[in-house]
């Protein structure tokens, strides 16, 4: 009987799996995530950032990160490419006054060359290229981004031995991107930290948001790997992984 809870608990998860914008609220108190690193995304955006400045933001989620920064409206501009966050953005954004505009961060975006001070992209995906078109000289780019062994530990424990999603992602390889796009890297960091979780549910909604990192998961095909888990939660009191982070600053 107590099985057939914790499957049942787990498929109700699953079932809600969705986040609106980049909102994981729903697993608050399930997990902790140590977010404790070297730089602190925002400060450094805000220590190159003045009213004056326009600044895009590319990937940018449902904005809240962009607009927890008070920038000028008149001065901001945002891209995404998401289609649920493409619309959150499109009720959230515009009626600011926010210059907002659909685009796929990894090919071309439709903004003018040499639009912006400062471009700024946390977690999402870029194109050094297109960046240095769009920034004026002289001009930012200030990245937070996930690594390539970014929770290695938990999408082994429920999906086995899988490839990296994005094996690309690290810092060396980006700042070498970079500096070969003709920018000057000007602060740059990467680091690792844990994360827990202290109910296997909160695992398997969370596995089921970040889809790409958790390839083909779901609890029917996977119920073998969540009650592996569910015993490694009872002796330890937590499932633990790693996140993977680095930051840049380049200059054009």
């Amino acid at each position: 009987m107590e099985k057939e809870k914790l499957i049942a608990s787990w498929k109700a998860e699953e079932e809600i799996a969705y986040i609106h914008g980049w909102d994981f609220s729903h697993i608050e108190g399930r997990y902790s995530e140590d977010t404790d690193f070297p730089w602190d995304y925002k400060e450094t955006v805000l220590k190159y950032l003045t009213p004056d400045k326009k600044i895009l933001d590319i990937d940018t989620g449902g904005g809240e990160i962009l607009l927890s920064l008070k920038h000028p409206y008149n001065n901001t501009a945002a891209s995404e490419g998401y289609p649920p966050n493409v619309e959150l953005c499109k009720n959230e954004l515009l009626p600011l006054g926010i210059d907002f505009r659909p685009g796929n961060a990894e090919e071309i975006l439709p903004f003018e060359d040499e639009s912006f001070d400062v471009i700024i992209n946390r977690h999402g995906s870029f194109n050094p290229e297109d960046i240095y078109r769009m920034l004026k000289p002289g001009g930012l780019f200030i990245t937070q981004q996930v690594g390539a062994e970014n929770e290695r530990e938990l999408v082994n424990l429920l999906c086995g031995d899988t490839s990296m999603s994005f094996p690309q992602q690290y810092l060396d390889i980006t700042v070498k991107k970079f500096e070969d796009e003709g920018f000057t890297v000007i602060e740059k960091g990467e680091i690792f930290k844990p994360i827990r979780f202290y109910d296997i549910g909160a695992l398997v909604w969370f596995a089921r948001i970040i889809q790409w990192e958790f390839p083909e998961f779901s609890v029917d095909t996977h119920i073998d790997k969540l009650f592996q888990a569910q015993r490694i939660l009872e002796k330890n009191g937590c499932i633990e992984g790693r996140t993977h982070r680095f930051m840049l600053v380049a200059k054009k």
